[in-house]
């Protein structure tokens, strides 16, 4: 009677569009609109615009994993479906990610380097306005100045 208040059930959760595996099969290449594509699925989870706009949804879901390791919350169901409109509302391109696709998808480890070393001329211009930003005046370099002449 001491857990009485536990249930023996798992704690589901989901977030994003239910059941994205079924629905985007209904979405056609070259044939589809906008209106259709958000009568189907609902509005995006993310969107972007580069040369064409790109809607993403997802679909996750997630249940408490076994006892032993203390009920963490483990991913069973992970979905994204990257889609790309041209600018008269068509769909021009659909790719479906599952969790198995994704462990397959190869990253990137490289990173980019700042361009602003010390030596570079927007570091000494940036530098610059710095300090007339925080002496307008320079009443700071007349003060230093007169303290090296005595």
């Amino acid at each position: 009677m001491i857990v009485s208040n536990c249930s023996f059930k798992k704690v589901s959760k989901h977030h994003g569009v239910p059941f994205l595996e079924k629905k985007q099969i209904s979405l056609i290449v070259n044939k589809t609109n906008k209106n259709e594509i958000r009568t189907i699925l609902g509005y995006p989870s993310t969107t972007s615009k580069f040369d064409n706009d790109v809607w993403i949804y997802i679909e996750r879901k997630q249940t408490q994993s076994d006892l032993k390791e203390l009920g963490k919350m483990k991913i069973y169901k992970n979905h994204v479906l990257v889609l790309e409109i041209d600018n008269y509302g068509i769909l021009k391109k659909k790719e479906f990610y599952n969790k198995e696709n994704m462990r397959k998808l190869k990253l990137v480890k490289s990173t980019t380097e700042t361009g602003f070393k010390k030596n570079n001329f927007i570091y000494s211009f940036m530098s610059s306005m710095r300090q007339k930003i925080n002496d307008p005046l320079g009443q700071r370099a007349k003060k230093r100045n007169k303290i090296s002449q005595r």
